[in-house]
């Protein structure tokens, strides 16, 4: 990354922070969370027996890959965004036919750069083109001839978008595949409240240590003064909204320092950091359609928890 394209990421992460602690409700975007240690974290959650997200997208495809690989089709460009630590993506890339390469798209540059180079070294015939970039942006593809661009998005982070951001989100991957192109798209179906909140309040508290690590981070880059122990993680269902939401409460009324500017909180006020929406796939069936992207094969798992569709680009 060049020393201009840093400072830019530093500016966004800023602006976005200012403004979010503003607002009557104050709000973190959630793609902040994935710094290096954010990162690390994240994967440790993904083994967690609470959250059922991972291992149950894991399932369907192990039982399905040969299935999905097929609908990518021959020579294909697969493109993963918010590609993490690339385990899923090996499940495809091991059925794929010629694939043309592989582009894993992730903001944590230097978390992406290792998953990709040990990959890279696991698929010596295989292109592999890191891409540190925030994906809801434009952002540069490889140009490879005769290649069909197939967008991977797995572990349902379209569920951390409101959904007028997820149809902007959709639209955009539309264009990015292109006409010829598709989309395999992990998403996390509706499901009984039981289940859902233990996943986002495990007992070794690993999600909690996760959100506040923003605040760390805020610290670190943004010259902030947050006291992390001074704000506790809370994460609960919001029904009417078909959400989880997560939040960091202070604990104390307090004031916070960020750059020259000060925020002040009351107890219990909170900052509202990540929102994961669960969907009915009826309904987001007919959402995708209006974003230009037609459901054309869908798989899920015994219990109905989750599902990983295909999608094709229509027009």
């Amino acid at each position: 990354m060049t020393t201009t394209r840093a400072a830019s990421r530093t500016s966004d992460f800023r602006t976005d922070v200012l403004l979010g602690l503003s607002l009557p409700q104050k709000r973190l975007p959630s793609k902040y969370f994935y710094d290096a240690v954010g990162s690390r974290l994240f994967d440790q959650i993904t083994k967690l027996d609470e959250y059922y997200l991972t291992r149950t997208e894991l399932a369907i495809m192990r039982a399905n890959a040969a299935a999905m690989a097929a609908r990518c089709g021959s020579k294909c460009l697969l493109i993963e965004l918010g590609a993490g630590s690339l385990v899923k993506a090996r499940l495809l890339l091991d059925r794929l036919d010629r694939p043309a390469g592989f582009v894993p798209v992730d903001v944590s540059g230097d978390h992406l750069r290792a998953a990709a180079n040990e990959l890279a070294a696991e698929y010596p015939a295989l292109a592999v083109h890191p891409t540190v970039a925030d994906f809801t942006r434009p952002f540069e593809v490889p140009r490879v001839p005769a290649a069909r661009p197939v967008i991977y998005f797995p572990g349902s982070t379209i569920g951390n978008f409101d959904p007028s951001e997820a149809d902007t989100l959709l639209r955009h991957i539309a264009r990015l595949a292109g006409p010829a192109g598709g989309l395999l798209l992990g998403l996390d179906l509706r499901k009984a409240p039981a289940v859902l909140g233990p996943a986002y309040n495990d007992a070794q508290g690993v999600t909690a240590a996760f959100n506040r690590n923003l605040l760390v981070r805020i610290n670190r880059e943004l010259g902030g003064d947050f006291d992390p122990a001074a704000f506790h993680h809370t994460a609960f269902y919001n029904l009417d909204q078909s959400r989880m939401e997560m939040h960091l409460v202070s604990a104390t009324d307090q004031q916070v320092r960020v750059g020259d500017r000060v925020f002040p909180f009351r107890a219990g006020e909170s900052i509202h950091t990540e929102n994961s929406y669960k969907y009915d796939l009826a309904n987001f069936t007919r959402r995708a359609a209006g974003c230009g992207l037609r459901v054309e094969e869908t798989w899920t798992d015994a219990d109905r928890y989750f599902a990983v569709l295909f999608l094709s680009v229509v027009g």
